[in-house]
């Protein structure tokens, strides 16, 4: 029998394709820290049984065609929204992703950039470095204290879950609006329109489909308090970022903090030039441990599919 040939899409962290090799595969590795061209991408997978991508990959049906051997795809992120999953339904390629071993990372993330805004951590940094700071002032940079206002979350799902916990230490009331109901969760689940209107913060955590993408438009910035602060640790295409520019310019809303981008790596410039937003390079996983989580859960998945059985995490299911 041939060796299975697994396809590594670009440079990953520790434990990297051990695991892969490990499990006796060839394994044909892009060890380059950027996204795969789609021609290198083509000419990468087509021999292969497994591909090992990330979020900068898209796997569409012109990519299936020039991979006849593919039996899985395994998505290196929670999210995925770059892979055609009909698509690959319909030739029998598993897809899999990597849930759970980053919810608390991200959660983490998000109450981080959440202090960042509510506390304006981004401009104080900013001053200091450029020498501007003179001394304390009563006055200075004043922010938002969180204590018993209104987080307010739009996607409770596990990273919302999480996000939700940590909201107790805080002493905020939480509320939520999903595609349903929650069993047990003490938070209180409203309309979206309520959401907009009662949340002091309001965080995205939901996933990038059709029906969330641009939820957050100018209409719905134009329903939030004025002083209300956005947070988007999800996916960017959740929020139409030349409505943001212009809601965060006007006052419509007090201030933003993202980490992700309709566009990425592309940012709106208009989101550069101003302060009342904190900018992070989708740091939501960017931990040691995390990573390397994603990138055991991604091998093991290959490592189940290719030998036969079951994997871990999937997102289709084998015919």
């Amino acid at each position: 029998m041939s060796v299975p040939v697994v396809a590594v899409t670009r440079q990953i962290p520790s434990p990297g394709i051990a695991p892969l090799q490990q499990a006796g595969f060839e394994v044909r590795y892009r060890d380059v820290d950027a996204a795969c061209p789609t021609a290198e991408l083509a000419e990468l997978v087509g021999p292969a049984a497994g591909l090992f991508c990330l979020l900068s990959e898209r796997v569409d049906a012109a990519l299936l065609d020039a991979a006849p051997n593919l039996r899985i795809v395994a998505n290196m992120a929670v999210g995925f929204d770059n892979i055609d999953v009909p698509a690959c339904t319909e030739r029998g390629v598993m897809v899999t992703n990597t849930p759970d071993v980053l919810t608390d990372a991200t959660a983490d993330l998000t109450w981080a950039l959440l202090l960042a805004v509510a506390r304006r951590i981004g401009e104080g940094e900013r001053l200091v470095r450029a020498g501007g700071w003179s001394g304390w002032r009563p006055g200075e940079l004043l922010g938002t204290s969180l204590g018993g206002k209104t987080l307010g979350i739009f996607g409770m799902g596990k990273i919302g879950s999480a996000v939700a916990r940590r909201a107790v230490g805080f002493e905020m009331d939480v509320i939520y609006h999903n595609r349903r109901v929650v069993p047990g969760s003490s938070a209180a689940y409203v309309s979206f329109a309520d959401l907009l209107a009662r949340s002091d913060v309001l965080v995205l955590n939901a996933p990038s489909t059709a029906e969330t993408r641009q939820v957050i438009d100018a209409a719905a910035l134009g329903a939030m308090k004025h002083t209300a602060l956005l947070v988007n640790t999800a996916r960017g295409p959740l929020v139409d970022e030349a409505a943001l520019v212009d809601a965060l310019r006007s006052g419509v809303i007090a201030g933003a903090g993202l980490d992700v981008y309709e566009a990425e790596p592309a940012v709106h410039p208009g989101l550069r030039e101003l302060d009342n937003v904190v900018l992070l390079p989708h740091l939501g996983s960017a931990t040691h441990e995390a990573r390397a989580a994603m990138v055991q859960l991604a091998c093991d998945n290959l490592v189940a599919v290719l030998n036969g059985e079951l994997p871990l995490s999937s997102v289709t299911s084998l015919r």
